[in-house]
């Protein structure tokens, strides 16, 4: 199936995306806030500038868009039905990216929480998840 925009158009629209202070990430950083959490914002001296660093707790917490980081299961994870092979390949470096970030994150003993976009539509269930990773982590150090 052919995309119906024009190549200078799709491009435009693709770079509309936020990478930082997307809505996701907003709901996660008013949460952490109201639960009484300090923290710090997309830290570029960290492998993969985490989305949120709570230096205390020594945790980091990245809000991964479920398409572009391919939360599996979910259907905000969709195929796109043009250019298949770039977006294989797309996807493919995206998780080879988060996983080598991940990697070197805990090499540092940094707790790592990856919270997907579809969890921030349930906010109690979210805190009730953030509140046990962080207090986890301070058991760690």
């Amino acid at each position: 199936m052919a995309d119906r925009l024009a190549k200078e158009h799709r491009s435009w629209n693709m770079s509309r995306i936020k990478s930082t202070n997307s809505k996701p990430e907003l709901v996660v950083r008013s949460l952490l806030h109201s639960m009484g959490y300090r923290f710090r914002l997309h830290k570029k001296d960290l492998p993969g500038k985490p989305d949120i660093v709570l230096p205390k707790y020594r945790t980091v917490i990245f809000v991964h868009g479920c398409f572009w980081h391919r939360h599996e299961g979910c259907r905000k994870a969709y195929q796109p039905k043009s250019r298949r092979d770039f977006w294989e390949e797309k996807f493919r470096q995206n998780k080879a990216r988060d996983k080598k970030n991940l990697n070197l994150l805990e090499e540092k003993d940094w707790n790592v929480v990856v919270v997907w976009e579809c969890e921030t539509d349930n906010v109690n269930r979210l805190s009730e998840r953030l509140v046990k990773d962080i207090k986890s982590a301070s058991f760690k150090t």
